[in-house]
C-alpha cells in the first residue's frame, strides 16, 4: 500500500527558510535508505505557501486565493510518496527520519486510495484509462 508522508510547515519554513547542510545531509542519506529498502517512491520539498495559491469551489464557481496562508502548523512543506506494507511499517520509517527542521515539526502519514477502494464505481473503461494514464505518466523522463 501507498502513503503520502507529509512534513508539516514551520514559521521558518512559511518565512523561506531553507534546511541548513546538516539536514539536508541527514535527508539525502535517510532517502538513500528508503530508496534501497525499496520505500520511496517519490518526494520534493516545497517552497513557502507565499509563492502558491489556493483554488476552492462551490458548485461551477472558482475562486483563487493567493499565498500566503494561515495556519501555519496546517500547511505542508514537503511529501514523500512510500510504499509501506502497513501504517506501521510506514511509522517505524518515519521515526527513523531526522528531524526536517531546527524546530519543533511534525510529519503526518496518511494512505493513498488505490482504484480497488472505489469498488464497483470503478467501471472497466474507467481502470483501462486509469492504467494507461499511469503507464504513460511512468514512462515519462523528468524535466
Amino acid at each position: 500500500m501507498r502513503f503520502a508522508i507529509l512534513i508539516k510547515a514551520t514559521p521558518t519554513s512559511e518565512a523561506g527558510g531553507t534546511p541548513d547542510a546538516k539536514i539536508l545531509e541527514a535527508m539525502g542519506k535517510f532517502n538513500e535508505e528508503l530508496a534501497a529498502a525499496g520505500i520511496m517512491l517519490s518526494g520534493e520539498g516545497l517552497q513557502s505557501s507565499s509563492k502558491g495559491a489556493r483554488v476552492t469551489f462551490s458548485g461551477d464557481k472558482r475562486t483563487v486565493h493567493d499565498g500566503p496562508f494561515a495556519e501555519t502548523k496546517e500547511l505542508v512543506a514537503g511529501f514523500w510518496i512510500w510504499q509501506c506494507k502497513s501504517l506501521d511499517e510506514a511509522i517505524a520509517w518515519v521515526k527513523r527520519c531526522p528531524n526536517p527542521f531546527n524546530e519543533e515539526s511534525e510529519i503526518e502519514i496518511r494512505q493513498v486510495f488505490e482504484l480497488e477502494d472505489f469498488g464497483d464505481e470503478v467501471t472497466h473503461k474507467l481502470r483501462e484509462s486509469e492504467e494507461r494514464l499511469r503507464a504513460e505518466l511512468a514512462a515519462r523522463k523528468p524535466n
